[in-house]
Parts: structure tokens; C-alpha cells; sequence
């Protein structure tokens, strides 16, 4: 008997030990369902994702201020890493053009610096993901995002105006940026402007045929063969029209005219797997030490991290619900923490999940994260063998392929959405938007400031709606938490208490689900007010865990009711008792 004891334990244990490394490694749970059509559907996506990845990890490190081979340096080990840790099988981790534009505002396009702040978001991300903190982005609001991703656009795509039109010597402050750009337009190069406007329509046009053909599911003039070749055509759009530019810009270049801004020299090769640098040294030899840098980065090093989590959570939840999954956030944090940990060890800067790759992930068919091991290694062999051909990747081609990646964030729609809902919104989302452009870190902190500062008012100051049914009926439309206690002893004071004469009152709490001491304390002193002025305070509809706390207190004069109707009947007879 014991023994069968034993083993049942033992096998108990075994169980639990499995079920935690599941948890902690979700390749686990679907790899033994693993089949062939899962793996020809995974190649599919993972080459389709991959040709979007390449020209768009290049046009990134260019809004990162960073040499274009950081791109692709930050493009890879999501892919592996994901694979192990993460729970959505659409979501793509990479550089983004917001994280881009985060990352160039904190390190100022220093290479070493982006890489350490890969690594300390990484490390500020997993210890999240460890201690289950994925709450605390509950806090930053639909309106913040939206007010942000709007500036994040604007600023991105206006900051590739001066690489459309090549010019040079633009500052980079947003304000001191759009100065410079209008005031330097007579030096615009006619190569760039000509080739730069070309990709941008070109691109245009491909983006307008997908989604012509998604949503023209019936057109009899289009064979299914066909419509799979331009919906082929059209989503690797972006590594088409870069290898087009590339090959008008050598054919010129080997004819002696250099009419393009081309990227020049990039490093050839995979990065070195080494610890990130933790000091740096300046122009002029002085060394910058690792307390200096943190220093440096100021609030970007709490608004990245932050961002990055919340950019990838949104678009892992938002293609769960389309696809009918279900996604771990926790664990999701813990990929994207690691992602950037190891991702710092191979020279990346601060990646999150992408969109616009997820999108064509989901679209493809993909059905596990294995998708992105074909990803990356698309990256690994662009960087081994193609890093020589991107030398005459013209700037022009890369602005016109992030301005069309960010053009679909500026959405208009949402500030009337607002106004139609609730205008207060606004506000968060005006503050956030406008101050983003000063800095970007500051313009989310201010938005969250300003959410907060919404969300404590609501709180200090509830809905309280007074009715007079011969006594006066007050209720409460939401908690009452101590904030609100000073508003509602207000509102009891000049409605009853200082009226002639005092009038008796029938508190309904029923929204009351919580109650802390400053209130209890503010009770005790308006019913002893009630008292003094020979008059009732009654309360009712209170929740059970509420009723036995004000019962503990032992207040004294507390009368309640179950119910409006009878605290209403029993104090117009006067007949009040502590039940009914």
C-alpha cells in the first residue's frame, strides 16, 4: 500500500514538473503535434515575413540613427527565442518604427549605447515577467497610445523627407528638423527626389492592389492563381522595390554618376557573440562609464521597456481573438525580455513585436512560432552573403518604404471616436501627442500624468445622485474609496445638514464593494453631525463584506437597511432599528 503511495506520488510530482515546464516553455506543449503541412505552412510564412523583414530592419536602424546593419543585427534572435517562449503563433518580434524612433531619442544614434539599453530593458522586462507585473500596463491608457503612435508617425515619416529629397545637415530635434527641411529645399538632389517618389507611388500602388484584392473576394476576372501572384507581389513589395533601387543605383554608379544618396559601407558578416560593451568612450577619448550612461538614458530607460511590452501584448491579443487562441501575457513579457537580453549579445537594439509582420505572418498561414526560425535564418544569410549589394541601397528607397510602414498609424478617426464617446479623453490624448514631438519619453509620461490625474478625479469626486422622496435618497454611482470622502461629507452637508430644517438621509451603496479606514473615520463623524441635529443617516444596499466592517467599527447611531424602499418606509414611520 505504501509503495502504490509512493509511486502515486511520485508520478504526482512528475506531473506538476511537466505541467510547469510547459508553462515556462510553450514549445513543449505544441511541438508534439508537430506534421508536415505545419511545417510547409510555416516555411511559407517564415520566407514571405522574411523578405518584408529585411528592407524594413535596414529602413528602422536608419530612423534609429544607427548604421543599417543594426537592422538586421536586432532582426534575428526574436525569431528563435519566440519559438521557445512565446504563445501566439502570428506575433513576429523585430525592430519597429516606434522603437526605432524610442531608441534614437534616448542613445542619439551611439551604437554601443543602443546595445546596452537592449540589455537593461531586457533585464527590466523579464524581472516584470517573473513578478507577474504585467498589471501596471493596465495603466497606460487607449487615448496615451493612440495620442503617441499618431506623434511617432508624424515624426518618423517627416523625418525621411530629408532622405527623400537628399539633402544633408538636417538637425534632428522634431521642431529644429522641419526648419531645416523647408528651409534647405533648394538643395534637394533631383536623383534622390525623382527615384525617392517612384518607390513611394510604386509602393502605394502595390499597397492599394492587396487590399483591393482582400476585400474583392467575388471578382470573376481574376483566376485564384493569379490573385495568389499579386498577393505574392504585393506583400514582398518591400523587398521588391528596394532590390529594383539597388540595381538602378549600381547601373548608374558603374557608369560614373552619382545622381543617388546611397547608404554607403556597411559591415559584412554576422555580429560577434559578445557582452554587450558596459562603458563607452567619446570622440575625443573620454571614457564614459556604465553609472553615466544609465544616467543618459534618463526616463527612456522606464518608457521603452514599457512601450515594447505594451506594442507586442496589444498585437498578440488582438490576433488571438482573430485567430481563436488564447495568449499568456506573463509569458509573453518573458519572450520579448529575453529576446532583448540575448539580442543584446549579438549587437541588437530594443525590439518588440511587429504589426505589419505579424499581419502578413497570420495572412500566410503560418500555424506554430517555428515560423520565425526560417525568418531569422533569411536574416542570418542577407547579413553572411548579401551585406556587399546594400552598399548602394539609395536612402531615397528607405524613406519611401518607412514612410508608407508608418503612414496607416496617423488614424484621425479616433480623436472624432473620442469626441462622439467621451471628450475628456482627449486630453490625455492632445498632451500626448503634442509633447511627444518636444520628446517622445516625455510625451507618455505626460499622458499617463494626465490619465491618472482623470482617473483620480473620477475617483475623489463619484457621481452622487439625491432624490427627494420626503427624506432626501442619495446614491452612490460608483466605489467610495478615501478620496471621495471629503466630496461626499460635502454634498451630505449642504443638501441636509445645513438645510432648515435638517433634512434626514437615506444613503444607497449598493456600487460600494470596498471600504478603508479615512472613510470609516468621516462616517463616525457624520453620524455623529446626524445625531447632534436630531436626524437619521441610513444606509442600504450594502454588500457583505462592506455591512461587517462597518459593523466592527461600532459606530455609533449606524442604522441600515437591506433595502431603499424599506429604509425609505421605515423613516417616514420613524420606526428605524439596526435591521429591518
Amino acid at each position: 500500500m505504501m509503495e502504490r503511495l509512493l509511486q502515486r506520488g511520485a508520478s504526482s510530482r512528475r506531473c506538476c514538473t511537466c505541467s510547469a515546464l510547459r508553462a515556462w516553455l510553450p514549445v513543449l506543449s505544441w511541438s508534439p503535434h508537430y506534421t508536415l503541412k505545419c511545417l510547409q505552412m510555416d516555411v511559407l510564412a517564415g520566407v514571405t515575413v522574411g523578405l518584408t523583414t529585411v528592407p524594413q530592419a535596414l529602413a528602422y536602424a536608419e530612423v534609429a540613427g544607427l548604421p543599417v546593419q543594426y537592422g538586421l543585427y536586432s532582426a534575428f534572435m526574436g525569431g528563435f527565442i519566440y519559438t521557445l517562449l512565446g504563445t501566439s503563433k502570428d506575433v513576429t518580434l523585430g525592430p519597429t518604427a516606434i522603437m526605432s524612433l524610442l531608441c534614437s531619442s534616448v542613445v542619439g544614434g551611439q551604437p554601443h549605447r543602443a546595445v546596452l539599453l537592449s540589455l537593461l530593458c531586457g533585464l527590466i522586462q523579464a524581472a516584470m515577467a517573473l513578478l507577474r507585473l504585467g498589471f501596471l500596463l493596465d495603466f497606460i491608457s487607449f487615448p496615451v497610445i493612440k495620442g503617441f503612435t499618431c506623434a511617432a508617425a508624424v515624426t518618423i515619416g517627416f523625418g525621411q523627407f530629408k532622405n527623400l529629397l537628399g539633402l544633408q545637415g538636417v538637425r534632428q530635434q522634431f521642431f529644429l528638423e522641419v526648419y531645416d527641411t523647408f528651409y534647405k529645399i533648394p538643395e534637394a538632389r533631383t536623383g534622390d527626389v525623382v527615384l525617392g517618389l517612384l518607390c513611394l507611388a510604386l509602393l502605394i500602388m502595390l499597397m492599394f492592389m492587396k487590399t483591393r484584392l482582400g476585400s474583392d473576394d467575388d471578382a470573376p476576372a481574376v483566376s485564384r492563381a493569379a490573385r495568389k501572384l499579386v498577393w505574392a507581389v504585393a506583400t514582398m513589395r518591400n523587398a521588391l522595390v528596394v532590390v529594383a533601387a539597388c540595381l538602378v543605383a549600381f547601373s548608374w554608379d558603374a557608369y560614373g554618376h552619382h545622381v543617388f544618396t546611397i547608404t554607403g559601407k556597411t559591415s559584412q558578416g554576422l555580429p560577434p557573440f559578445r557582452p554587450p560593451p558596459t562603458s563607452d568612450t567619446t570622440a575625443n577619448g573620454t571614457v564614459v562609464s556604465f553609472g553615466e550612461i544609465v544616467e543618459g538614458f534618463g526616463g527612456g530607460l522606464a518608457v521603452i521597456p514599457f512601450m515594447g511590452l505594451l506594442e507586442s501584448i496589444a498585437i498578440a491579443k488582438a490576433f488571438a481573438s482573430q485567430n481563436d487562441y488564447r495568449i499568456d501575457a506573463n509569458q509573453e513579457l518573458l519572450a520579448i525580455g529575453v529576446t532583448n537580453i540575448m539580442g543584446s549579445f549579438v549587437s541588437a537594439y530594443p525590439v518588440t513585436g511587429s504589426f505589419g509582420r505579424t499581419a502578413v505572418n497570420s495572412q500566410t498561414g503560418v500555424c506554430t512560432p517555428a515560423g520565425g526560425i526560417v525568418t531569422s535564418v533569411i536574416v542570418l544569410l542577407s547579413l553572411a552573403f548579401l551585406m556587399p549589394a546594400f552598399y548602394y541601397i539609395p536612402k531615397a528607397c528607405l524613406a519611401a518604404v518607412i514612410i508608407c510602414a508608418v503612414a496607416p498609424m496617423v488614424d484621425y478617426r479616433v480623436v472624432l471616436q473620442m469626441w462622439r464617446i467621451r471628450k475628456p479623453d482627449l486630453l490625455p490624448f492632445g498632451v500626448t501627442f503634442l509633447m511627444s514631438f518636444w520628446q517622445v519619453q516625455y510625451g507618455i509620461l505626460g499622458g499617463v500624468a494626465v490619465s491618472g490625474a482623470l482617473l483620480l478625479h473620477s475617483a475623489a469626486r463619484p457621481q452622487i445622485k439625491v432624490s427627494d422622496r420626503g427624506v432626501l435618497l442619495m446614491e452612490l454611482s460608483s466605489g467610495l474609496s478615501f478620496p471621495a470622502t471629503e466630496y461626499l461629507s460635502h454634498v451630505i452637508h449642504t443638501q441636509a445638514l445645513q438645510a432648515s430644517p435638517p433634512r434626514s438621509v437615506v444613503l444607497d451603496c449598493h456600487h460600494v464593494s470596498v471600504i478603508d479606514y479615512t472613510v470609516i473615520s468621516e462616517l463616525r463623524d457624520l453620524l455623529r453631525q446626524f445625531k447632534r441635529r436630531q436626524v437619521q443617516l441610513v444606509f442600504t444596499g450594502l454588500q457583505p463584506p462592506v455591512l461587517e466592517v462597518l459593523l466592527t467599527a461600532d459606530l455609533q447611531g449606524f442604522r441600515y437597511s437591506h433595502s431603499v424602499e424599506a429604509a425609505l418606509q421605515l423613516e417616514s414611520e420613524n420606526l428605524l432599528d439596526d435591521t429591518d
